[in-house]
C-alpha cells in the first residue's frame, strides 16, 4: 500500500482590480518603464483598494480554490494556514477570521510568516499535518498587500511589489496519486535578517522608544545581496528536494519559483541547467507578490492550461528571515465530478 501523502485537489488566485503599470508609477522614482522592465521584467503591478486587507484577498482567493476542490458536504477543512507578512493586525492571526468569513467552522487557524518563502514553508507544514493524519482536507493560502508598506520614493521597493492572494487545497491521499507532494526541503539564515525587513512595528522598535519611527514602517531591502542570495540559496535547496524524491533536473517539467524578478528566475534556471522554457513566470503582470506569488503563479499557468496531469513541478522561494524553501510534486489528474485545480 501507497504511504500516506497531502494531494493538491483546488486552486485558486486573486488579484486585487486596480492594475498600475510602470508608466503610472510615481514620478520621484526617478524611473522608467524601459528600466523597469530590463531590471525586473515587470510591467504591472495589482495594488489594493482603500479598506482592503490582507484577509479580504485571502478570502477571495480561498473561496476560488474551495470552490475548485467541489468539496462535498461530507468533506471539511481541517486546517487553514495564512502565509503573510502584512497581516491584517498585530493580534491576533488573520487566519481565523479568514476561516470563519470562508465558513469553515472551528477548523485549525493560523498565520505562517516566513516572508516570500511563506507559501512553501505553509506547504510543507500542511503536508506534514495531513500525511500525520491531522486533517483530511487543508486550506493554504498566501496572501499580502505590499503596497500598505512600501515607501512610494524608494526605487528599490515600489517598483516591484504587488497585491494578490493565491491558495491551494490539500486532501490526504498516497504518494502514487498525480498531485501529492512527493518532498520538501526548508532552510533559513538569521544572520541575513536586515537583507529585507520592516523594522518597525514589532516589539523590538516599541522596547526602544516611546513614539515609533515614522519611516520604520515600510520595507528595507538590500537588493544586490538578496539576488546573490536568492539564487544560491534556492539553487541548492531545490537540488536537495530533487534528491529527496529522486528526480534528475531533465525529469521536471516546469519550475515554479518565486516571482521577486525575472532575472533571477533566470539565473536559477540557468543554475540548475535548466531551460528557460520550463520556467514559469507571471511576474511581468503582478509583480513580486511575496508569499503569494507562487501559488498565483500555478494558478495563472493552469487557467492557460499549460500543466498536463502527471507533470513533474518543482517549486522553489527565498525570502526574509533568510528563509528559503522548495517542494517536488506531480500535477493532479481531472476527476470525475471535480473541477481541475
Amino acid at each position: 500500500m501507497a504511504a500516506r501523502a497531502a494531494v493538491l485537489t483546488g486552486l485558486g488566485g486573486y488579484l486585487p482590480p486596480r492594475t498600475v503599470t510602470n508608466d503610472e508609477l510615481p514620478r520621484q522614482l526617478d524611473t522608467s518603464d524601459e528600466w523597469i522592465r530590463r531590471r525586473t521584467g515587470i510591467r504591472q503591478r495589482h495594488w489594493a483598494g482603500p479598506g482592503v486587507s490582507t484577509g479580504d484577498l485571502a478570502v477571495e482567493a480561498g473561496h476560488r480554490a474551495l470552490r475548485s476542490a467541489a468539496l462535498g458536504t461530507g468533506d471539511t477543512v481541517g486546517m487553514v494556514i495564512v502565509a503573510t507578512t502584512t497581516p491584517d493586525h498585530p493580534c491576533p492571526a488573520t487566519a481565523p477570521d479568514v476561516a470563519a468569513r470562508l465558513g469553515l467552522g472551528q477548523a485549525a487557524a493560523f498565520d505562517l510568516a516566513a516572508g516570500c518563502s511563506g507559501f512553501v514553508y505553509a506547504l510543507a507544514t500542511a503536508a506534514a499535518a495531513l500525511t500525520a493524519g491531522h486533517a483530511e482536507h487543508a486550506l493554504v493560502i498566501g496572501a499580502e498587500t505590499f503596497s500598505t508598506v512600501l515607501d512610494p520614493a524608494d526605487r528599490t521597493t515600489a517598483v516591484i511589489f504587488g497585491d494578490g492572494a493565491g491558495a491551494v487545497v490539500l486532501r490526504a491521499g498516497t504518494r502514487d496519486e498525480p498531485g501529492a507532494v512527493l518532498a520538501v526541503d526548508l532552510g533559513a539564515d538569521g544572520t541575513g535578517k536586515d537583507f529585507a525587513s520592516i523594522p518597525g512595528g514589532g516589539a523590538r522598535e516599541r522596547s526602544l522608544r516611546p513614539e515609533p519611527n515614522p519611516d520604520d514602517r515600510y520595507l528595507r531591502m538590500r537588493g544586490k545581496e538578496i539576488f546573490t542570495h536568492a539564487v544560491h540559496r534556492m539553487e541548492h535547496s531545490s537540488a536537495a528536494a530533487l534528491a529527496t524524491v529522486g528526480w534528475h533536473v531533465d525529469e521536471v517539467d516546469h519550475l515554479v519559483g518565486h516571482q521577486a524578478n525575472l532575472r533571477i528566475l533566470h539565473a536559477l534556471a540557468r543554475q540548475l541547467g535548466m531551460d528557460r522554457q520550463r520556467v514559469v513566470s507571471h511576474i511581468q503582470q503582478a509583480g513580486n507578490t511575496s508569499a503569494a506569488s507562487i501559488p498565483l503563479a500555478l494558478a495563472d499557468a493552469a487557467a492557460r492550461h499549460r500543466f498536463q496531469a502527471h507533470d513533474r513541478l518543482l517549486l522553489t522561494a527565498f525570502g526574509a528571515g533568510l528563509t528559503w524553501g522548495s517542494a517536488a510534486l506531480t500535477w493532479p489528474a481531472p476527476t470525475p465530478g471535480r473541477a481541475h485545480p
